[in-house]
């Protein structure tokens, strides 16, 4: 019987051998990313993210992986990412940043690290930063508009947006250090010393989209407005980079 695992690690045997008896050769790498990796994971609340890296004729079955998909769905395994290593190798350029979190926080669970070797280009970098930045800002300030100030919605939309947020400053403080922290308050903390961006704002929205806050609905209100201050600060720095 499927059950949610205590941790990742406990599936991880039964999970190869379901992707192995349908993709045979063609499984090159099966890859756990995301928070589940990354000593963040919550059973029961936590999804468990999969990368699922097929050679060129295996990702031409996609088809075979229906059953295996939809038996882990039971135990919080995410839809896996499906991918090749030719696909991976020439989406560097366009999607640096998530494929950077990625190799940030992974655990190989069979096959090929395929992510280790990943090599990122700054110019790369730092076009995405600026695009999804700049992209968050937008809807941010749509959703202040369409929320009319109500304490509930402003509050998922801090939800809703921090972990991307999170992502992005993870590759800023890479493309300036040349590393990059794994867990959120870390990432939080070094966005506060490296850039010089309000630690403590980030970090109430953190327990507010961790529902661990205890705000007003004023304090609410005050908050998403520092939070999208914070992140116009954090785009006018990206432009300097």
């Amino acid at each position: 019987m499927i059950k949610i695992p205590d941790q990742p690690r406990d599936i991880f045997a039964p999970l190869t051998r379901d992707y192995q008896a349908v993709y045979g050769r063609d499984l090159v790498s099966l890859m756990l990313y995301g928070s589940a990796a990354g000593g963040s994971y919550l059973k029961g609340k936590s999804d468990i993210n999969l990368l699922v890296v097929l050679s060129p004729a295996g990702i031409d079955r996609l088809e075979d992986a229906f059953a295996p998909v939809k038996k882990w769905r039971k135990a919080n395994v995410a839809v896996p990412l499906f991918l090749t290593k030719d696909f991976i190798a020439s989406s560097l350029d366009a999607y640096p940043i998530e494929f950077l979190n990625m190799q940030i926080n992974c655990e190989l669970i069979y096959g090929e690290n395929v992510l280790a070797p990943l090599v990122f280009r700054s110019d790369d970098l730092r076009v995405q930063i600026e695009r999804e930045l700049k992209g968050k800002i937008l809807w941010l300030r749509e959703g202040f508009v369409e929320s009319e100030g109500a304490p509930r919605r402003l509050r998922d939309l801090i939800a809703r947006s921090l972990t991307s947020l999170v992502s992005i400053f993870n590759a800023m403080i890479y493309l300036k250090t040349g590393q990059a922290p794994r867990s959120k308050p870390e990432t939080l903390a070094q966005a506060g010393s490296v850039f010089g961006l309000d630690a403590n704002i980030f970090n109430l929205c953190l327990l507010i989209k961790e529902k661990k806050d205890k705000l007003s609905r004023d304090e609410s209100a005050r908050t998403f407005v520092s939070y999208l201050r914070e992140a116009h600060k954090a785009c006018a720095i990206v432009e300097n980079l």
